[in-house]
């Protein structure tokens, strides 16, 4: 009957024990990446290829601001490009063709950084700033175009979603969704017969590849 007593007062004070020690033990301690990262975007647009660079600065676990600029093609939402039977591609009533220069600054906010592992860090962005729209002529060869080439400067700025993936502290790999806006401040441009524009809006789908330090 001691015997039995004796067990009864050990059982809770060792449950006891055991919960301080759990108690005490400390959760694991997050992730700290470098502040500063650089590198470029590979963009799929609705408007075709394009290319970007960036710098970005962390202000907290959560908070980081940025530049960006890139150069990418923009098209008329009723262009409709056909290819002939010897390969050549083109489309009818174009006038001109458009590539769109951004330079922005912005915050990109980390999402779930409490709840989700560092393995995968989802984040929202925004960011603003000046950009041109370079136009070409379309009837004229690609690369010769740009003899005849006019800049038209915007106002605009994107919207985006993305994350970036993996525990390396070295190099930067992501995946992003933008809309990127702007609007064209002055006359707008012509790039299909008698249609002029003065906005242009587009999602992207980006493929982010840096450098950490």
């Amino acid at each position: 009957m001691k015997a039995f007593l004796v067990f009864l007062f050990i059982i809770p004070f060792g449950l006891l024990s055991a919960q301080k020690i759990g108690e005490l033990a400390p959760d694991k301690a997050p992730e700290v990446f470098p502040g500063n990262s650089l590198g470029g975007d590979i963009m799929f647009g609705e408007g075709g290829f394009g290319l970007g660079t960036f710098y970005k600065k962390s202000f907290s676990q959560n908070i980081t601001g940025f530049v960006d600029f890139s150069i990418s093609e923009t098209k008329d939402d009723r262009e409709v490009t056909y290819i002939d039977y010897f390969g050549n591609s083109f489309t009818p009533d174009k006038v001109n063709r458009a590539f769109l220069l951004p330079l922005n600054f912005g915050i990109q906010y980390r999402l779930f950084s409490e709840s989700l592992t560092e393995n995968l860090r989802p984040y929202l962005s925004i960011g603003i700033g000046p950009s041109i729209i370079l136009t070409t002529p379309y009837d004229q060869e690609f690369f010769q175009s740009f003899g005849s080439a006019k800049a038209h400067y915007a106002a605009g700025g994107y919207i985006g979603f993305g994350a970036n993936m993996g525990l390396n502290k070295k190099n930067l790999v992501a995946l992003n969704v933008r809309y990127y806006f702007n609007q064209i401040l002055g006359d707008g441009i012509e790039l299909m017969t008698n249609s002029t524009r003065k906005s242009f809006g587009q999602f992207y789908i980006m493929l982010t590849i840096g450098v950490m330090y």
